[in-house]
């Protein structure tokens, strides 16, 4: 179809998670639980549904563009300035605005092959050239990708802790891997799961963003429970962030987010509730795992990379058919493994017993 562009016809797109309603209907069950997106499943900060709720009423004007009251918000959080953030509707947009600003259409974008597919697809969208390196121990091999940087080297993701894995890059490696980097070059943290970090060397991306060449990327959609209000934030220095600024839509973030998004930022309680179940909830399947002979990664996130030790996307099918949601990680060229989400401590100890049902045949 000559209408559309090459590299747009060539793509393959990024496939979601299977929705909760959608399985009901095509297995026809009453009960379906979802550990596949990442979300978070205690639910959204009561503070934030309030707040939507209150901000419902307005919802026939524009929202603020240029979102003053989060920004200042945001910047009392991380002690910055309200220049040195850009809101985005969900992290993909910004990868996209990140994209449309700095990287012209004969430099390349450097990333994993194992990691968030967003990086790539998108930056194919933009009919950009992006180079992936396979990953070293499921995690991020720095040395790797710093010998693949040449003069057309723009930009480098970097997801932290690095999704479907879980693994994580700590300070030394991150800090060897910024030194000495061509000005031109910048990094891309996407730090969407630094909530649920248990590690002591985990390297902080605010405090790196003075550096020129670095830009993070952070999210409201999964400790803070918004995944469906679509609302993330990059975090860079000024000069960065004004370009970022002229590249993005007007009006991009909703009323309805930008106001749960400034509400969530206040209940630390319920973000305090959120990271100690999902550490406890860890803790259990990990156990679980071991009990099965399961082999699985070590995640600093709020999900689990596990080898079922067969084609993963025969495992989803049949724990779909028990009302079990997980993501099969063929997309991502892991053919034995699924990638769970840590679910409520109900919803962990069903999805064990499927499990058990599944790879064992044992009703």
């Amino acid at each position: 179809m000559t209408l559309v562009r090459k590299n747009i016809r060539e793509l393959s797109p990024y496939i979601a998670g299977k929705p909760i309603e959608e399985t009901k209907r095509e297995f026809n069950l009453k009960e379906v639980i979802k550990l596949a997106s990442n979300e978070n499943p205690f639910g959204a900060s009561p503070k934030a549904v309030a707040a939507i709720k209150k901000a419902a009423s307005g919802v026939n004007r524009y929202p603020d563009s240029n979102n003053f009251y989060l920004k200042r918000k945001l910047a009392s959080v991380f002690k910055l300035e309200p220049e040195n953030f850009v809101l985005g509707n969900g992290s993909d947009e910004l990868i996209d605005i990140v994209i449309k600003t700095f990287v012209n259409e004969d430099e390349a974008i450097l990333t994993s092959r194992q990691t968030f597919l967003e990086y790539e697809i998108i930056s194919k969208v933009n009919n950009r050239k992006v180079v992936t390196l396979p990953l070293k121990g499921f995690k991020f091999d720095l040395e790797a990708i710093k010998k693949k940087i040449n003069s057309k080297t723009k930009l480098v993701f970097i997801a932290n802790p690095n999704n479907p894995t879980g693994t994580y890059v700590n300070k030394p490696e991150l800090e060897k891997f910024l030194k000495g980097l061509p000005k031109n070059v910048i990094v891309v943290l996407d730090e969407a799961y630094d909530t649920f970090i248990d590690v002591k060397d985990y390297p902080r991306g605010v405090d790196y963003i003075k550096k020129d060449n670095l830009i993070v990327l952070q999210t409201f959609s999964k400790a803070y429970g918004l995944s469906g209000l679509r609302i993330g934030c990059a975090i860079c220095a000024k000069h960065l962030s004004s370009f970022m600024e002229k590249t993005r839509q007007p009006f991009n973030v909703n009323l309805l987010a930008q106001a749960g998004a400034l509400a969530a930022l206040d209940d630390k309680q319920f973000l305090k509730k959120t990271r100690d179940l999902t550490l406890k909830g860890k803790k259990y399947l990990y156990q679980a795992f071991r009990k099965m002979g399961l082999p699985y990664v070590r995640s600093a996130a709020n999900f689990i990379l596990l080898d079922v030790k067969q084609d993963c996307q025969v495992v989803f099918k049949d724990l779909l058919k028990l009302g079990i949601i997980v993501r099969d990680m063929k997309q991502y060229g892991l053919d034995n493994f699924v990638r769970v989400t840590i679910g409520m401590p109900a919803e962990n100890a069903k999805f064990i017993k499927a499990l058990k049902i599944v790879l064992f045949k044992k009703r």
